[in-house]
């Protein structure tokens, strides 16, 4: 089947082009394709079906102080309550190690990868960062939108700020960066993925020419980022607001 995403794997990602006139980079091995969060060492693999799907859990070993907050049965728990419609071809999870470049130059809870090669295959990957304990949470005081809504969200966490001068600052917790990665981060990065099935792969079908499915996935990723992180906000909190009226959550760490 004709799949744009497999054939430009960087689709939608950081590498077509963002950042590149910084002079602080982050770099790829010299002959590699692979995108910096594609090139994993010292890792281990798990396989677990969940609702009759395959998923392949990818646990990166943490480096010292850092901690992965979520573990594979933890997450298990969570993706069992989301429909399995909503899996698609969604296959890898991922924790992963960021190196310190990484953690100043692209800091994030998580992250969707449209198409992930591993041990050369390709897959929709969710990709869980492990958190350095020794960092701080900085967040700024002038703010847009957007960030006040992130900032409210943080805090409903459970997290704890001071203010600065320049900004509030709080401290990297376990407990609630589990709060924001399990019960936040992996529903929003399913609802990014569902927000892509919808535009580009529901409305198609296996005999359709190839320019239509294209045109669609272009229209996906041109959409604006406040409109897609709209849609995955809006996904992730419907199911957190589910699980919770329903008593599924929070629950202890199942490690």
């Amino acid at each position: 089947m004709y799949n744009p995403t497999r054939r430009n794997k960087n689709i939608g990602t950081e590498i077509q082009g963002y950042g590149q006139n910084n002079k602080l980079k982050i770099s790829s091995p010299y002959g590699t394709l692979q995108s910096f969060y594609e090139q994993l060492t010292h890792y281990k693999k798990e396989v677990r079906i969940i609702n009759n799907h395959e998923f392949l859990f990818i646990v990166e070993e943490p480096r010292k102080h850092s901690i992965h907050s979520c573990s594979i049965d933890d997450i298990q728990k969570i993706i069992e309550q989301i429909p399995s419609e909503d899996y698609g071809e969604l296959r890898f999870i991922i924790l992963r190690q960021p190196k310190r470049k990484e953690e100043i130059l692209s800091p994030v809870w998580g992250r969707l990868i449209y198409s992930y090669e591993f041990e050369d295959e390709y897959y929709p990957a969710i990709i869980l960062d492990a958190i350095d304990l020794e960092r701080q949470l900085s967040w700024p005081k002038k703010q847009s939108i957007e960030d006040q809504q992130e900032f409210e969200r943080l805090k409903t966490d459970g997290h704890i700020f001071t203010e600065t001068k320049r900004n509030f600052i709080t401290e990297f917790k376990p407990e609630l960066v589990r709060n924001t990665q399990l019960y936040r981060t992996l529903p929003h990065e399913f609802g990014h993925y569902v927000h892509y099935l919808g535009i580009v792969e529901r409305p198609g079908n296996e005999d359709e020419e190839d320019d239509k499915k294209e045109k669609r996935i272009n229209h996906y990723f041109s959409l604006p980022t406040s409109e897609k992180e709209k849609f995955a906000h809006t996904y992730a909190e419907k199911l957190k607001n589910k699980l919770a009226f329903e008593n599924k959550i929070p629950f202890e760490s199942l490690k």
